[in-house]
């Protein structure tokens, strides 16, 4: 059973509704899981019977947008009185779920208001509204994610370190083997029910690797449209946790879960094509273009105000420390892993900058739109990158944001963010991500009782 037999032999004059209930009904499902992505790329939404479904209007609080990832509200002087939104369900994103015990579908929603307007707070919104702009330039986005995540014990206690699982063979890896194939072996039985699930729910998946730290995995999505993209990386993540607990095992894409490893990134590749479908980073004679120096321009200079949507949680700053794992300022070279923004080595055609700033606790719809405004605007303001560097990025000064609340402040005040984000967006993300910082600094650490407590 797979999402796309929903497109097949319906005719151009069939509704998205009569194609969902027809879906449905030849797939016998018996519940229907619609959702919106929240400001942490949280699925929130309800449990719908597939014979209810679409008999009614669909409807959710506006105030989900203002919750933080803990459950609390940030205030939404815009909307006080917390009214609802209308949900109307994406036809393109209704799947299986493989894993529920009966017959099970879902589905993404898109947020309007009462007048049809969307809620422009929403983050799939977010990143539509950024593609609209290249959309008026005749211009298509081209993405390509790469997502890492640590499998780990079950775990309970949050005042303990996390541990890796032990592998089929009751090995547990405790050093680092990245690109051991014998190592992610290891972990067969979760891999093949991974790339079963992402099968079943029509998750462009291409390989997968043992990266750096033990029991981490990263792995690539093939190319292709930023909305559809994101929306598989929402749905990866669930599948990842739920092949996880199949296996006994859980899954975490915590930027940093466990001290003194490597973090875990969220790697963004993107180009752009025309109407033609050609990359407009290249030229006829396969030589970079003005607008691929620029694109690159943008991204060194609005992403320090952007870093906020790459780097959302207290935690997200732990991996920057993480030398050799994680990028330490926005320098860019041709093939070169130690510096935030790399440019593969590839054929003109494929010509494209990677991303390597995101971890992989952000929500995919703001990062991709966050990269993507900042390349949009250093192509439409002319900017020039700084010179490639030559050897370790490393070697050069940290010059990220150190901490959320600087982070913060770059993003609330960016006026380059509200313009292509827009406003509303930025005052609400910022008030989300203030109470958030605010709980996290409410905490007395482990560390603190131990080094603090009696020695000061």
């Amino acid at each position: 059973m797979r999402a796309e037999s929903m497109l097949a032999g319906n005719g151009c004059d069939v509704s998205d509704e009569e194609r969902i209930q027809s879906w449905l009904k030849d797939n016998a499902i018996k519940d229907v899981e619609a959702f919106v992505p929240d400001m942490a790329g949280v699925a929130r939404g309800k449990v719908v019977s597939a014979d209810g479904f679409g008999s009614g209007e669909l409807k959710l609080p506006e105030g989900i947008f203002a919750q933080t990832v803990s459950g609390n509200y940030a205030v939404n002087k815009e909307n006080v009185e917390d009214r609802d939104m209308l949900l109307q369900p994406d036809a393109s994103t209704l799947r299986p779920v493989p894993w529920a015990s009966d017959p099970a579908a879902c589905v993404i929603l898109d947020c309007t208001r009462k007048d049809g307007t969307p809620v422009e707070t929403a983050p799939r919104q977010v990143l539509r509204s950024v593609l609209e702009l290249y959309e008026a330039k005749g211009w298509t986005p081209v993405v390509a994610p790469e997502v890492e995540f640590y499998l780990i014990n079950p775990h309970s206690d949050a005042n303990e370190e996390v541990e890796p699982p032990q592998g089929r063979l009751g090995w547990t890896e405790t050093g680092k083997q990245p690109y051991s194939i014998d190592s992610m072996n290891d972990f067969v039985p979760f891999i093949d029910k991974v790339y079963e699930y992402c099968e079943a729910q029509s998750i462009n998946v291409d390989t997968i690797s043992q990266e750096m730290g033990p029991s981490q995995f990263e792995l690539n999505f093939i190319h292709g449209n930023a909305i559809d993209l994101a929306d598989q990386v929402l749905l990866f993540k669930r599948i990842v946790r739920e092949a996880a607990i199949s296996h006994e095992m859980m899954a975490t894409f915590l930027a940093r879960p466990i001290s003194e490893e490597a973090g875990s990134a969220l790697h963004i590749h993107q180009s752009i094509i025309d109407a033609n479908g050609q990359n407009i980073f290249s030229d006829e004679k396969g030589e970079p273009t003005d607008l691929f120096t620029s694109y690159i321009g943008g991204l060194q200079r609005y992403m320090p105000e952007a870093l906020l949507l790459f780097a959302p949680y207290s935690n997200s700053y732990r991996r920057f420390l993480s030398y050799w794992s994680s990028p330490v300022n926005l320098g860019w070279a041709v093939d070169n892993r130690t510096v935030g923004l790399r440019v593969p080595d590839s054929e003109p055609e494929a010509r494209r900058v990677e991303n390597r700033l995101a971890g992989s606790d952000v929500n995919p719809y703001l990062a991709l739109a966050g990269t993507l405004a900042c390349g949009y605007l250093g192509m439409m303001e002319g900017l020039q990158p700084d010179d490639p560097i030559e050897g370790s990025a490393y070697d050069l000064p940290f010059s990220l944001h150190r901490y959320l609340y600087e982070a913060i402040d770059g993003f609330e005040n960016s006026e380059a963010m509200k313009s292509t984000l827009s406003k509303s967006f930025v005052k609400l993300y910022s008030d989300v991500k203030k109470l958030e910082c605010q709980e996290f600094q409410e905490i007395v650490t482990p560390w603190e009782r131990e080094v603090l407590m009696f020695n000061v």
